[in-house]
């Protein structure tokens, strides 16, 4: 009876640990993001500031959530479950939008971060339920 647990035991940690390390791959990115802002800030004189510096403290925010449920995730806790299925399901329609403007590249990218993280987020989810 325990070799039946121990294999599903390993499953789950092998998801959950799949999940956080995209998720920390994604603040990492996000995080990148802010950073790029901040020296486009001093690099580029024509910008707006209050714009500029909202976005640069949504990424700021947004790797520090991501941050934050990739160590839930880690932990095995269950408080990162939602923020990151929300972050990735908003990742998606950004996706589709950046389809849209020919942003293959972008695109891509954050479909192939986002897909796995919905996907093993819910089975977590639906194996701990049951």
């Amino acid at each position: 009876m325990s070799n039946k647990k121990k294999p599903e035991s390993a499953k789950k940690y092998s998801a959950r640990s799949i999940v956080a390390t995209l998720l920390y791959i994604e603040a990492a990115i996000v995080l990148a993001l802010a950073l790029w802002l901040i020296f486009f800030s001093f690099t580029h004189e024509n910008e707006e500031t209050a714009p500029l510096l909202g976005e640069i403290g949504f990424a700021l925010l947004g790797a520090a959530g991501l941050y934050a449920a990739g160590r839930g995730f880690a932990k095995g806790k269950n408080y990162g479950r939602s923020p990151a299925l929300l972050a990735n399901l908003i990742a998606l329609g950004v996706a589709y939008y950046q389809f849209q403007g020919a942003f293959y590249i972008g695109a891509v990218v954050i479909v192939l971060l986002a897909l796995p993280i919905i996907y093993f987020t819910l089975s977590i989810a639906k194996n701990e339920s049951s």
